[in-house]
């Protein structure tokens, strides 16, 4: 373990993120990790890090950081305009650092979290298995919480030696600026009114200031499902709930495990990147596919992926 990165400045929320917890939802621990699991993935194996290694997520204001020794790094995700010593730098492409480099992030272009991976892995609190930051408990990451001025950002010893410039392909990067969510009919989906389930798969909906890496309030078209509460059940990220007030929550990150809202639809795990870019504001719509779309559209991501394997 190595001193990599001091933070000048942490941005508005930096957090040390992996793979997540999802061994743990059985004892009612909200999986976490990366919200864009795509671009962290495609972060660590751009730096030639195992895909589910530790990487910063920073959300719409980047960090101000300075490189504390010569290091690999690589940026996906949002469009946070990256620069090194005041220069563009390239996303989704492997950067290598000086000592003394700083790495600033200029203003939000596009998306809402960027990732930074760095060669050998970021490496930070364990918590269950995980180095992923739970701010609700405050455990994992750096110290469960976001970074702040003065840390130094950890990195392990790199399994192997990466390329510099080494870069993703403009047309395996996700199309971020197309808001469209592919989603199925939930498993509660009958309950809604005729004109309810065509409001869900044809309206617009805003993600809500209220908002945060558990879930997206929406606002837009009230729905109604009627019917007799439910048991609660297990969830996922991706299921789209809908509360007695008819607007629904679209499960994030760091979801409960259960709950007793219906589920009147569960966005394809392909399209939750693009629902991790979101911020309050956007907006964004269903659109109603087939589990053999959604598939394809998964063996396509990881098609991408594998690319940086060769």
């Amino acid at each position: 373990m190595m001193p990599a990165l001091r933070v000048i400045a942490p941005g508005l929320l930096t957090t040390v993120q992996d793979a997540g917890r999802p061994h743990a939802i059985a004892s009612g621990v909200p999986p976490g990790g990366a919200m864009d699991r795509f671009a962290h993935a495609a972060g660590n194996m751009l730096v030639a890090n195992d895909r589910g290694a530790a990487s910063l997520e920073c959300t719409l204001r980047g960090p101000h950081l300075e490189a504390e020794r010569s290091c690999l790094v690589a940026i996906t995700g949002a469009d946070l305009e990256p620069r090194v010593n005041g220069a563009q730098a390239p996303m989704w492409t492997a950067v290598e650092l000086h000592a003394g480099d700083v790495l600033t992030f200029a203003g939000r272009r596009s998306g809402a979290r960027a990732y930074l991976a760095v060669a050998g892995g970021v490496v930070a609190d364990r918590w269950l298995g995980s180095m992923s930051t739970n701010l609700m408990v405050g455990r994992g990451g750096m110290h469960g919480r976001a970074l702040i001025q003065g840390d130094i950002i950890m990195v392990g010893e790199a399994a192997s030696r990466a390329a510099p410039e080494r870069a993703l392909p403009d047309d395996m990067r996700p199309t971020y600026g197309d808001h469209a969510l592919h989603a199925l009919a939930g498993p509660h989906a009958a309950r809604l009114l005729p004109e309810s389930r065509q409001s869900l798969f044809a309206a617009q909906f805003q993600v809500s200031p209220d908002s945060n890496r558990m879930g997206y309030r929406l606002e837009g078209a009230l729905l109604e499902a009627p019917g007799d509460e439910l048991l609660s059940f297990g969830l996922i990220a991706g299921a789209v709930q809908l509360p007695s007030g008819g607007k629904p929550i679209l499960l994030m990150a760091d979801h409960q495990t259960a709950g007793g809202y219906p589920v009147v639809a569960v966005v394809a795990s392909a399209s939750i990147p693009i629902a991790a870019q979101l911020a309050p504001g956007d907006e964004l719509r269903f659109v109603e596919t087939t589990v053999e779309r959604a598939l394809e559209m998964r063996a396509s991501q990881r098609e991408a992926l594998d690319s940086l394997t060769t």
